[in-house]
């Protein structure tokens, strides 16, 4: 196979989002032109609207400053991405939470809660909503995303205990015993089910 590229070349796709990464500003600018070249042969094209060419690597933030312009950063699969440092100053790539994301995700649970609280027995109820919360989990709960997901299982079990308590005039639970049934269904807890640092041991 011809090798078309000076350094490697690392290729991410899920359907029709993709990202494409380079070491040099070359083999970015000859992925972009030959990309738009074989697409139109299949009478395709790039939506040039969500198209993205930027700078990421140790460097790029500092070159931005010298710029006067803000370090750019990219949204895949719904997560903005962005150049960091280890808390030992080394470059990552590190993945910030969206806000606007975590409001959905809420929005979603406190109305799947308040449509079936009067539909549903207590322990279906919390069933339903650890369901739920574990679905959020599985696709949040990544590398550098703890800080999130510790906010939104606070802001979940505060939405359950305030909406079950409104079932009646008289309150179902106290705090404890709410969060003994919680313990009783096997309320997940927050932990990276997906790590997107996995040289981290070996770099220290």
């Amino acid at each position: 196979m011809r090798r078309h590229c000076r350094g490697e070349a690392y290729v991410y796709r899920l359907a029709d989002d993709c990202v494409a990464c380079f070491p040099y500003q070359t083999d970015a600018d000859s992925f972009l032109e030959s990309l738009g070249k074989r697409m139109e042969e299949f009478h395709l094209e790039l939506a040039l609207e969500k198209t993205r060419h930027l700078e990421c690597g140790r460097y790029a933030r500092a070159h931005a400053y010298h710029r006067g312009e803000k370090p750019k950063e990219l949204t895949f699969l719904g997560l903005p991405f962005l150049c960091g440092t280890t808390r030992h100053g080394a470059f990552k790539v590190k993945r910030k939470p969206s806000r606007q994301k975590l409001r959905q995700s809420l929005a979603r649970f406190t109305d799947g809660i308040r449509r079936y609280r009067n539909l549903l027995p207590t322990g279906a109820l919390l069933q339903q909503a650890m369901r739920r919360v574990q679905g959020h989990l599985h696709y949040d709960a990544i590398t550098d995303n703890a800080e999130s997901c510790q906010l939104y299982m606070h802001l979940t079990r505060r939405t359950l205990f305030k909406w079950l308590n409104r079932r009646s005039q008289r309150k179902s639970y106290t705090w404890d015993g709410f969060l003994q049934a919680l313990r009783h269904v096997g309320w997940p807890q927050v932990r990276v089910r997906v790590n997107l640092n996995p040289f981290a041991s070996l770099n220290g």
